[in-house]
Order: structure tokens, then sequence, then C-alpha cells
């Protein structure tokens, strides 16, 4: 049985009957937007007899879950708030998984004619020059925080912007569903937009700058801080997830005919 509940945090379930073990991990919204989760857990379940409860979050609040140990394990996409986390005590280690890209996606028309620009800073500063309708998720996920890095290193600041500038605090489901609704910018990882049903008068118009690489890590919780936290079955999931099925499965993920993750675990 499959469940999706959808709400501040969505439950993704599979489960089975019989005596299965269970842990939560919680993941990035992008990550299961993605369509991933659909192929790795029935995998995982067959595997290792494991029912993998996924908490669907951005990395900020994926984070707070492991801080708080309501989670045995969190997979995200922020380092430099992966390292702050481990060096709370919160995590036992970070294993990089998989990677993928940002890109900028917005009106085929590209009022800014950012598909011209140089790099992404350069885009965000052409969408700030022409005041063109922008999305943001705004939520402290993993894609927000690269993206108001992303605006610091361009020298603007959100906080000034006019009503060009929509933060959404949702997902990248939802906030590209806002921007296909009002013709608008937004910055998006490469695999959400792939599986995106509803582009409507989107396209990706920037792409390739190297600032953009999307690194996803998986931090199991730290099971001397939170002595309930399943170490064991995290480990288990860990080794999986760096496999050589997984990689294959991983790499083997195409839409279209295009790949929306590379595995990059170290074995």
């Amino acid at each position: 049985m499959k469940r999706l509940i959808i709400g501040a945090i969505a439950y993704l379930t599979l489960a089975a009957a019989g005596l299965a073990s269970e842990m939560k991990m919680a993941v990035t919204t992008s990550f299961h937007n993605s369509g991933l989760a659909e192929i790795l857990l029935p995998e995982i379940k067959k595997d290792l007899g494991l029912d993998l409860q996924l908490l669907v979050v951005g990395t900020g609040q994926a984070i707070r879950l492991g801080e708080a140990g309501d989670v045995d394990a969190i997979l995200v996409h922020s380092r430099k708030a992966e390292e702050k986390f481990l060096a709370g005590g919160n995590g036992t280690h970070r294993r990089e998984i998989m990677y993928n890209d940002f890109v900028f996606v917005g009106p085929k028309a590209d009022k800014a004619d950012i598909s011209a620009a140089s790099d992404a800073v350069g885009a965000l500063q052409k969408i700030a020059a022409a005041a063109a309708p922008f999305v943001s998720r705004g939520d402290d996920s993993g894609t927000h925080k690269k993206e108001l890095s992303l605006w610091a290193s361009a020298g603007l600041d959100p906080e000034d912007f006019g009503d060009w500038h929509r933060a959404v605090g949702a997902g990248m489901g939802a906030a590209l569903n806002t921007a296909s609704g009002m013709d608008g910018y937004i910055m998006s990882d490469r695999a959400s937009w792939l599986n995106f049903g509803n582009k409507g008068g989107l396209a990706l118009l920037f792409e390739g700058d190297p600032v953009l690489f999307n690194q996803y890590a998986y931090i199991p919780v730290n099971p001397e801080k939170h002595g309930h936290a399943k170490n064991g079955l995290a480990m288990q999931l860990e080794a999986w997830l760096v496999s050589d099925k997984a990689k294959s499965l991983i790499n083997g993920y195409r839409i279209n005919g295009e790949t929306l993750f590379v595995f990059n675990a170290k074995q």
C-alpha cells in the first residue's frame, strides 16, 4: 500500500504486511518531486526488507527534524548547513550520494534576456534590472539557500525587491506551479524541472554555470545524542545507497532521454 499525504510535511511510505523493519528519513522536496523515490523505495523494500518512511520537506526543515531526533537519517543538499549539523553533534558522518544541477527557468519570450547571460549571477542581475516576475522558494530549503547565496554574489538583497519578487514559502513543485501560473522566472533543480508536468509557457533558459552544481548527501542521525535513532538500519540503508545497484538505478533514471541525477558516491 502506498500512501502520500500532502501538507506542511508530506509523508511517503511503502507499507507491507509482515514484520519488516521501519525507519524514517527526511528528504528534500526536490528529491521527491524528481520521481526518483518511486524508483528506489520498492527496491530498498525488496533488498533490505525495510519500510522507509520519507518526510518530504526543505533542507532546512529536514535538518531541524534531524536535530530533534524525529528521523533516523536525512538526505539533503546544502553543504554549509550539513557541516553545521555535523559540528553540532547531530549526525555521525556525511556521505555524498549523487548530484545534479540548478537551472533557471522562465517565460519563453525571456523579457530579461537571461539566456544571453554569461553566468548565473549575471542571469539574476538581468532579472532584477528588468524587474521581471521571479518566484523564490522562500522556505529555507537547499534550493532557497543556493538562490540567496547567488543574489548576495550579485550584490543584491531580496529584502529590497519590489512586487516582482514573490517568495512562496513552498516546495519545488508548488513554486514551479506558481511560476507557470504567473509566467515568471524561477531557479529549479534540473530533476524537478524535467519531471514537472505543468510547464505551460516556461522553458529552460540558463544552465551550465559550475556554481549551479547541486550535491545530495546522506547523514545518519547520531544515536549518541538520540538513543532511539535506528543507526543500524540507517547504516544498512547507506550501504544500499552507495551500492552498484543504486548506482545503476540512479544513473538509469531518465525523463525524455535526459538524466536527472548522477551517482558519485565513493565506495
